[in-house]
């Protein structure tokens, strides 16, 4: 059979399924179909193809043994998954035969996808970015963030006015995210936290009388263009453990028997609750927390179950925990997940009993640290009294990091109080997220040559000064996939035609049009 034969038997085929699984579905035909229910049922399709490349690509590294970025961030700006999918899998031109041969206008059928707004602009855009590139480059890796309820919101145009409206990304399903309650963890709140004597003169730490939700993931994928690389999205959703507690409710209090799912509820429901009051600030601090623990709780529970192998002969098992920084990555985009360096040594300590200085160890060589501002009033801080009253125990952790720290500093520059202020991560009341980030990471980077040389040489001088050997350059780019081959088909179709395919995965193969920047027939092409 001829390369032409068989696209043209793939296409009848995917034709045929199409109609079939439309009719199962939803009881229609193509030409009766609405644009929603064709968009709905073709990407359930692709999400069963893309299970089994998920599968197998999962296989294969596990069965070579490797490593896994981690990439923890607020905000991920995938843009509309349908599209992009079809493109990255090199399915669009035979879709798009398909639904002229069906009398389906793909453009509306691409339209009626709601677009996940769940960032505010270049940290989510950057995050969506990087995690195609590494599926692209066949790079096993997470995303981990949130699932939002509502993304940034809306826009409406009434009365030549832009107004802004809830955005229900959510309201008429979601055929690409997969349910995955078998990976769901528990999230703690509040509460003391009591220490308990081991036996052998040390304490393990008991955090007790904690509010907590079950963090629920679900899994998206991020696939690679013309690989068999399937990647993942993870975004966390907040369910309550009980949904209500009828020993309240039987005795009249209503809003404490609820309370667990409103604290749920409200914890993903809104990107970037509006924090000018104390409600809201407490509210952005639960939510860092909340997708920063259960990643890391995940991330770790993962790596145990694919090294247990090994101790199988051991009464009980145990792991060989200074591989984790060979085995998991996690890239902090910006400050809001600096928890994680907190969060780590608290599931290394506590849970799994490691010392500390061990833990420290392996901590600051799995977590790296991405700097997205030069302006030190952008830099994260927090009371310490809310975090305290939030978070003791991972408090606690961050003070004894910060009281090692400050040793440290007292080593290196002796008795020096205006230094020590001016570094430490828990200062004048607050603590400094960045400089936990800095600390507790083997690396730290800008995202351009200028930003990075103006972070070592002014606005985080004195971290440059003490590590030098952390700090590096990562400059932003992006995904020429979506921005290009995706947003632009006829440009990309004059850019293929003129110098071939390469520049698909590699951008500098479009320095092979500066030739033409003189060809009169390229130029009118390029104008048009």
């Amino acid at each position: 059979m001829t390369d032409k034969q068989t696209a043209t038997f793939q296409k009848e085929e995917l034709k045929q399924k199409f109609v079939d699984k439309l009719q199962l579905e939803c009881s229609v035909s193509p030409d009766e179909a609405s644009d929603k229910q064709i968009y709905q049922v073709l990407s359930a399709m692709m999400v069963e193809k893309l299970k089994h490349k998920r599968q197998h690509f999962v296989n294969k590294t596990h069965s070579v043994g490797g490593k896994s970025v981690y990439y923890l961030s607020m905000e991920f700006l995938m843009g509309r998954f349908f599209g992009n999918a079809l493109i990255n899998l090199e399915m669009f031109d035979e879709v798009k035969e398909v639904f002229a041969e069906l009398g389906i206008d793909y453009n509306m059928v691409e339209e009626a996808e709601p677009d996940p707004g769940l960032g505010n602009g270049g940290l989510g855009r950057l995050a969506a970015c990087f995690l195609e590139s590494l599926s692209t480059l066949s790079l096993p890796a997470y995303g981990c963030g949130i699932r939002y309820h509502y993304g940034i919101f809306e826009q409406r145009i009434e009365n030549g006015y832009q107004v802004e409206v809830p955005d229900n990304w959510l309201e008429n399903g979601d055929p690409w995210g997969i349910k995955r309650n078998e990976y769901a963890v528990e999230v703690k709140f509040g509460g003391n936290v009591r220490a308990v004597e081991k036996g052998n003169g040390e304490y393990r730490f008991v955090q007790e009388n904690y509010q907590s939700v079950t963090a629920i993931p679900y899994d998206y994928p991020v696939i690679g263009y013309g690989n068999n690389t399937v990647n993942t999205l993870r975004l966390w959703e907040a369910k309550p453990k009980t949904r209500l507690d009828l020993k309240s409710f039987n005795e009249g209090n209503y809003q404490k028997a609820a309370e667990e799912e409103l604290l749920a509820n409200t914890l993903t429901d809104v990107l970037y609750p509006a924090d000018e009051h104390i409600q809201g600030k407490e509210l952005r601090l639960r939510q860092q927390y909340f997708f920063i623990s259960a990643s890391v709780q995940a991330a770790v529970e993962k790596y145990k179950k694919t090294h247990s192998d090994i101790h199988k002969f051991y009464e009980k098992a145990t792991f060989d925990f200074n591989e984790l920084p060979d085995k998991v990555a996690f890239q902090l985009n910006d400050t809001h997940p600096s928890m994680a360096v907190a969060e780590l040594m608290r599931v290394l300590v506590d849970e799994n009993d490691l010392p500390w200085d061990q833990a420290w160890d392996i901590t600051r060589r799995v977590c790296a640290y991405t700097n997205h501002t030069i302006m030190s009033e952008a830099l994260e801080k927090w009371p310490m009294e809310l975090f305290s009253r939030l978070l003791p125990r991972i408090y606690q952790i961050v003070e004894e990091i910060n009281r090692r720290f400050v040793l440290e500093l007292t080593e290196k520059y002796g008795n020096n109080p205006d230094k020590i202020r001016k570094m430490a991560i828990i200062a004048d009341g607050q603590i400094r997220m960045a400089f936990l980030a800095i600390v507790g990471s083997h690396s730290v980077n800008g995202v351009a040559a200028l930003h990075t040389e103006i972070l070592k040489k002014q606005e985080l001088h004195d971290f440059y000064e003490l590590y030098p050997e952390k700090f590096n350059n990562k400059t932003n780019g992006i995904t020429q996939r979506r921005w290009l081959l995706h947003a632009n088909p006829k440009l990309a179709e004059l850019i293929t035609e003129t110098i071939g395919k390469g520049w698909i995965t590699n951008l500098d193969e479009l320095k092979k049009l500066v030739p033409y920047a003189e060809n009169a027939a390229f130029r009118s092409r390029f104008t048009a």
